[in-house]
């Protein structure tokens, strides 16, 4: 397995890149918009547009259920569940309060998308060191 960390890595880390180009926005209603296009065409596009969860789940197995791998797919179902809500409450009940409006509508740093990029690896290097 330490043959291939590398690669796992940058693997990860390509994935991650192209889920955060296709969802980078100015602001998170913005980045909830570009996400709720395809929500909306087919829930299960939406989720095929996530390619880093399904690297989480074959690392899961391909680590024996690492605590490390296992954290990962953890934090990357957290990110699709809450994504999934958001764009729920949002756009298809239509019931947000002034704050979380507020929240949606808050610039995000041109840096922010990425910390996926740097975070995440970590858990891939860890599970296999």
């Amino acid at each position: 397995m330490q043959d291939y960390l590398i690669v796992f890595i940058l693997l990860y880390m390509l994935l991650e890149f192209y889920e955060v180009q296709w969802q980078k926005a100015a602001t998170l209603m913005d980045m909830l918009a570009r996400m709720y296009r395809y929500y909306h065409k087919n829930v299960l596009l939406f989720l095929i547009m996530h390619p880093t969860f399904y690297f989480a789940v074959w690392f899961l197995f391909y680590t024996h259920y690492n605590p490390y791998a296992l954290a990962l797919l953890s934090f990357k179902t957290a990110d699709i569940v809450s994504k999934i809500l958001m764009i729920d409450q949002v756009f298809i009940k239509k019931e947000i309060s002034k704050e979380f409006a507020q929240v949606l509508l808050t610039p995000i740093g041109p840096y922010l998308p990425y910390v996926g990029l740097l975070l995440y690896p970590f858990f891939i290097y860890m599970a296999l060191a």
